[in-house]
């Protein structure tokens, strides 16, 4: 979502400025072009170079070039921008931004921005709670400014509390995830995901389940996200920490049934659906109330079938609406999905095999094939996040 996006980061003097080396790596990672502005405090905390060699660009602190007097051009930094980025933010900057003091250039760059605006502040907690600091903000915010919140934590005062600027990846995430609002391709469309595996309980401490992680359907919807999309995740039994976004709902579920009743009742108001979770085909009849103690030489089990979710989805998708199923196989895995994507009323399945290295439970890559009445599309090996931009894309052309 950043390919190609021309990011000028503004940089104050602030302890956390550190930070700002490891932000630049991550844009430019992302395909970003990266301009840092920083102010003459900023300067004390770490040095122009280190700045320079990292976006490979001259870093921008005054109004001239001390050596040969050329002019830089907050006018034209305006203009080149894609979106403006000041992370660390202090208190001083966050009030001169709100009252239009232009006493450097970073503000003068700012005050003359066509690009939208982000900043990330970073002061002391007692600092940030005083009620001017939150007039500024406010007033920030109604000018159209994104606050990116600071996190709480340790502080340089050795105090603990909300202050400290936000960690780099969450300002990246923050950024993509502003982009693909305005810009992404699903952007007004609501996708429902489930993820994960399905516990049944055989009693207080036991239960059937799977080795399934989540992490094929938490891809999915990190991919959903970044283009544009709202997400509700349905997802089973996960320590996987998940990237908050006001455009993510989630709904955590044990059971199949659980699954079951959240899928069937979110499916009606999302424009696709994409079964990925792995869900038990049986359940216990009974779950005894005490713990299953251990006695005699065999325990017999009484199962009954889940109910289908894929399959009852099937037969609620309307014509505006699309279904994709996950089929992961041990053997005549081609067949047995097949089967599934015309039984259940899928447009596409995607199929993989425990048969193949580096695919399956647990992994962070997969290898599979996406399946349609049209054909099958074998993909390559392939780290899970690639893979799940690549399901989108052919899902959701």
């Amino acid at each position: 979502m950043l390919k190609g996006k021309k990011i000028v980061l503004g940089i104050t003097g602030s302890i956390a400025a550190y930070k700002a080396c490891l932000l630049i790596r991550l844009l430019i990672k992302q395909g970003a072009e990266v301009q840092v502005v920083i102010t003459p405090a900023g300067k004390e905390f770490i040095t122009p170079i280190t700045l320079s060699a990292l976006t490979h660009k001259p870093v921008i602190s005054d109004f001239f070039n001390q050596r040969d007097g050329s002019w830089h051009s907050h006018v034209d930094l305006g203009l080149w921008a894609d979106a403006m980025l000041i992370a660390p933010c202090t208190a001083s900057t966050l009030g001169k931004m709100a009252h239009g003091i232009a006493d450097n250039m970073l503000i003068t760059t700012y005050l003359s921005m066509k690009a939208p605006v982000l900043v990330a502040p970073a002061m002391d907690l007692d600092m940030y709670a005083h009620v001017s600091t939150q007039e500024n903000l406010r007033l920030l915010s109604e000018h159209g400014v994104t606050i990116i919140e600071p996190g709480c934590g340790f502080l340089a005062s050795t105090l603990e509390g909300k202050g400290r600027m936000q960690e780099p990846e969450i300002i990246v995430e923050e950024l993509v995830d502003f982009f693909a609002q305005k810009e992404g391709r699903l952007r007004g469309k609501r996708i429902l995901i489930t993820a994960g595996p399905t516990y049944e309980k055989l009693d207080p401490v036991r239960f059937i389940g799977n080795y399934s992680s989540g992490k094929m359907g938490i891809a999915l919807a990190k991919e959903c996200l970044i283009q544009g999309a709202d997400v509700e995740l349905v997802l089973g039994p996960s320590s996987i920490k998940l990237q908050e976004s006001p455009r993510l709902h989630v709904t955590r579920v044990e059971s199949a049934e659980q699954m079951y009743n959240a899928a069937t009742l979110l499916f009606e108001n999302c424009n696709a659906g994409i079964m990925c979770a792995a869900v038990a085909d049986f359940t216990p009849m009974a779950c005894a109330e005490q713990k299953i103690k251990r006695e005699g030489e065999e325990l017999v089990l009484k199962l009954t079938p889940t109910k289908d979710i894929a399959a009852e989805l099937g037969k609620m998708k309307t014509r505006e609406q699309r279904l994709c199923g996950f089929a992961l196989e041990t053997h005549n895995a081609t067949q047995h999905a097949i089967e599934k994507l015309q039984r259940k009323n899928l447009d596409m399945i995607v199929m993989n095999s425990l048969q193949d290295e580096g695919a399956g439970f647990q992994c962070d890559t997969n290898k599979v094939t996406i399946i349609t009445q049209e054909g099958l599309e074998p993909l390559p090996l392939d780290s899970k996040q690639n893979v799940a931009e690549k399901i989108i894309r052919r899902f959701i052309p």
